[in-house]
């Protein structure tokens, strides 16, 4: 077989043009097909064409629940967190026109975790002479720069993790307007989860424990009440 024997891709069967192959564990790809894996999606190289295609079904799926989806809240610049506070979903994206990029809607109850992390890059400033060679100072001088990076853990079929940077470009001055900006959005967020993750447990809870029945003290009725403590009949809280 030749080294630039034509090649077709195994998902959508188009031909696949030079320096667009994208392999798999067992076939090809194009970089078109490529394009629709959720940007979360990293083991492509692993996996079959079957579970590909499974995969990219999964993102078709998807577009219907992002048609469904209404922002309650938005968190973050560049990279952006959208809630759906009312449906219990959210996207993480930094697309501006985020409805036709097909982010992946995740589900609160999905969240198992989240963390923060504070990248350190440095960097040695060097010195150059009048021939243009360079060396460094003595002694030696860096410049440092920093990255607030958000991890959220998430149980889902296609990957586990979401890593993305909180801050919208590299800040180069430790305890600066921009770092502590940068620092109070990303404990914003890692508050944020941290309470979606409390909200969905305690729901967890509350399903599992058995109901009793209360008088309602606002309409006399003998209720069980809902899952937010109210009667069934006049929607009040029975626990006043």
């Amino acid at each position: 077989m030749g080294l630039f024997e034509k090649k077709f891709c195994d998902i959508c069967g188009e031909k696949i043009g030079l320096l667009g192959n994208r392999k798999l564990e067992d076939g090809n790809m194009c970089k078109d097909c490529a394009k629709k894996l959720s940007p979360f999606f990293n083991d492509r190289r692993g996996s079959t064409i079957a579970q590909i295609k499974e995969h990219l079904k999964y993102r078709e799926e998807n577009k219907q629940a992002v048609e469904n989806f209404h922002v309650t809240r938005t968190l973050g610049n560049s990279t952006k967190v959208l809630l759906d506070e009312e449906a219990n979903y959210f996207i993480v994206t930094s697309a501006s026109r985020w409805h036709e990029a097909n982010p992946d809607v995740i589900a609160f109850s999905q969240i198992t975790g989240c963390d923060m992390d504070i990248d350190e890059n440095k960097t040695e400033v060097m010195q150059q002479d009048q021939e243009g060679h360079r060396s460094s100072y003595n002694p030696p001088r860096y410049k440092y720069s920093y990255d607030f990076y958000i991890t959220l853990h998430v149980n889902n079929e296609w990957f586990d993790k979401i890593k993305f940077r909180a801050n919208s470009g590299s800040i180069e001055s430790k305890g600066s307007i921009d770092y502590r900006e940068a620092e109070s959005l990303a404990r914003e967020i890692i508050k944020t989860f941290t309470q979606i993750q409390e909200k969905v447990r305690e729901g967890i809870i509350s399903a599992n424990t058995p109901k009793t029945a209360q008088v309602c003290p606002w309409c006399g009725a003998t209720t069980l009440p809902d899952e937010k403590g109210c009667c069934e009949y006049c929607g009040k809280p029975v626990n006043k």
